[in-house]
């Protein structure tokens, strides 16, 4: 994507081709302006139109330019914190309705698959969060223990169980999420803005927002070569964020994650390695994450940039780290390589912001942002509509924050991640 193979890698490769879109020119009216094509913009976009709203929707680069189109591609239910510890981030309330809301958002994202027919390589086997050592093991147990007591479908497996379901000993145990599953996230994210424009949303690219102010008509977004008046806006730009909602962007400590996948494995090989398809990820505090796609690659990451001295280094880690989990797969070549970045919040929780009286957004996703985005969306478009009150929201209003020494703390991730992949794996 924008001639760079590392942005996008396999996902560019292998997706459906985007809506053809233009940059936005001259000035225009509507009901709603969404600043930003990844998932949270697509599915307010989507959710708005349906119910009859006009909208524009403004992405600065290309559909699923940012995270939307590099990540793993796990539907993972929940968030990084541990769901006792919601209520006590958030206050029992506002807890209790995130753990809901995001526990049943891998469904919403199925749902929209299924209602749109977007073909996206879903995979509906659940994920396998795998245990690590001794600590890793009472990770996994104490999260098992608190989602089953909410009653969410996950099962604790013992090593020999983990071992059958991806063909590695490598793991002492493991959590599967049955709720989860794996996608072509930018598949997905290509998938939801052709179902967006069907719709009647008006999508443009190549249009990023350089300001915005309040007239006597609404609000009005401008971009290089053009403008929009609307009544609301929709801040969607999450960890990529510019221009006048860089704060955003300033709240979120970047963490650097890159995946390598392989060529497509044997046949045979496939049979026994992951051969139910679910996405996993283990304990490790620098993990690992791997999964297959539907012809059979490989696609195995971790945190890291792969520039300057990151990308040898990475490169022979994940040589090394493959051959180690997966002895069986032999030397196998690498056919793309990629990296984006995961925006990182002070308490691993997103946000909602009101940056002005009808200027919302939420954002933070701190990788977790297939299921979150898409249900956020929707929750926005519920709100603009009417059906959602301010105080009936998922999260609580706060104002963007700066976290201390965030720029010291991304060289620190980028640094640190070299450090240990360069003795890690190895024999």
């Amino acid at each position: 994507m924008l001639d760079d193979p590392r942005s996008h890698g396999l996902w560019e490769k292998t997706a459906p081709a985007a809506p053809v879109t233009a940059a936005l020119q001259g000035d225009h009216a509507t009901d709603v302006v969404i600043v930003g094509g990844g998932y949270t913009g697509l599915s307010a976009a989507l959710h708005l139109a349906e119910a009859g709203t006009r909208v524009i929707l403004l992405e600065a680069k290309e559909i699923g330019f940012g995270g939307a189109g590099r990540n793993v591609g796990l539907i993972n239910a929940g968030m990084w914190v541990m769901p006792d510890d919601l209520p006590g981030e958030l206050g029992p309330v506002y807890g209790e309705r995130l753990l809901d809301l995001l526990g049943n958002g891998p469904q919403t994202v199925k749902d929209l698959i299924d209602r749109h027919g977007i073909e996206c390589e879903l995979e509906r086997a659940g994920t396998l969060h795998c245990a690590v050592g001794t600590s890793g093991q009472k990770e996994i147990e104490a999260r098992a223990e608190q989602w089953q007591r909410r009653g969410a479908p996950v099962d604790l497996l013992d090593a020999a169980e983990t071992e059958a379901k991806i063909g590695t000993r490598t793991y002492g145990g493991s959590l599967l999420d049955r709720r989860a599953g794996t996608l072509q996230p930018l598949a997905y994210v290509r998938g939801l803005a052709h179902a967006a424009a069907k719709a009647g949303v008006t999508l443009h690219t190549s249009s990023p927002v350089d300001a915005y102010g309040k007239t006597a008509a609404g609000w009005r977004v401008t971009t290089p070569e053009g403008s929009v008046t609307a009544q609301w806006i929709v801040v969607a730009t999450d960890a990529y964020s510019e221009g006048p909602f860089k704060t955003v962007r300033e709240e979120q400590v970047h963490l650097p994650y890159f995946n390598f996948a392989t060529a497509p494995l044997s046949d045979n090989l496939q049979k026994s390695i992951l051969a139910e398809r679910q996405g996993c990820w283990d304990t490790k505090e620098v993990l690992t994450s791997f999964r297959m796609d539907k012809a059979g690659r490989m696609v195995f990451g971790s945190v890291g940039a792969l520039r300057g001295t990151g990308l040898p280094i990475h490169r022979a880690w994940a040589r090394r780290a493959l051959k180690s989990v997966f002895p069986q797969i032999g030397d196998i070549p690498f056919e793309c390589e990629w990296y984006g970045k995961i925006g990182m919040t002070t308490n691993n929780l997103p946000r909602f912001h009101k940056f002005a009286p009808g200027v919302i957004g939420f954002s933070g996703y701190n990788g977790r942002g297939i299921a979150p985005g898409t249900v956020f969306g929707k929750t926005l478009a519920a709100h603009i509509l009417g059906q959602i009150a301010e105080d009936a929201l998922p999260l609580p209003l706060t104002a963007p924050e700066a976290p201390p020494f965030r720029t010291l703390k991304e060289a620190w991730y980028e640094t640190g991640a070299q450090l240990a992949h360069l003795a890690g794996a190895r024999f």
